[in-house]
């Protein structure tokens, strides 16, 4: 037997059905993924706009310590990567700022993680259902070469295709419309995360500029340094 027959009969044996099983597998754990990312993406929903504005209140007026209790009540990655900055401003600038781009990489790994499994899912899913639809070709091949030739003829005569065959037709058909149903809602969801992440990583880039310009006040004469409010703060305590 050859390479080419052993598969034939390897295909024609176990048939499409574990491919469309594998299908619904990765479909469970696509809708697992989405509902936590949904679930995940909501739960750092805050008003960024009202944010930003205390923020600004409370740096201009001196009260970082405020500021930092306002960052660490919001649950906004936002608020993460500017209460990063706050913690080392007191050492300058350039150090804030190196410490608010470590943290929107650490916020960047948290809000892109599972999201490539989507994207996998829903560039491959047709490529599997498409395999599926070639092993039920494949079947429907079989069946026709399993015919013979005066039975062939008999139902050619009667208008009837093999009821093996247009089974094989129908397994294959069903492997890409199933891959299709699986590959379409998570490419969908992998594009709306993406963009989420991106729209998210911009405000964190907005709220961040509103320390850096008070920093950059402060450097320039304007406004209480941090390192002396903290020695108050600490001198007070």
């Amino acid at each position: 037997m050859n390479l080419t027959e052993w598969l034939q009969r390897l295909m024609t044996n176990f048939g499409a059905q574990w491919v469309m099983w594998l299908l619904l597998g990765l479909s469970v754990i696509s809708v697992a993924v989405m509902l936590e990312r949904g679930w995940f993406y909501m739960a750092l929903r805050d008003d960024l706009a009202r944010l930003a504005a205390d923020l600004r209140d409370l740096l201009r007026s001196g009260d970082y310590e405020g500021a930092r209790r306002k960052m660490e009540a919001s649950p906004s990655a936002e608020a993460a990567v500017v209460l990063a900055g706050l913690a080392e401003m007191d050492k300058g600038t350039a150090v804030a700022q190196e410490a608010m781009y470590g943290a929107v990489a650490l916020q960047r790994m948290r809000l892109e993680q599972r999201l490539a499994f989507l994207g996998t899912l829903g560039n491959n899913a047709p490529f599997i259902g498409l395999f599926g639809t070639v092993i039920g070709v494949v079947q429907a091949f079989a069946a026709l070469g399993r015919q013979d030739s005066a039975t062939a003829s008999a139902q050619a005569a009667a208008g009837m295709a093999p009821q093996e065959v247009m089974s094989s037709i129908a397994e294959a058909l069903v492997a890409t419309a199933v891959g299709l149903a699986v590959a379409i809602p998570a490419v969908a969801t992998y594009n709306f995360f993406v963009r989420r992440s991106k729209q998210i990583l911009a405000n964190t880039e907005a709220l961040s500029r509103v320390l850096l310009a008070h920093l950059a006040a402060v450097d320039a004469g304007y406004g209480p340094s941090p390192k002396q409010s903290r020695a108050e703060s600490e001198k007070s305590s």
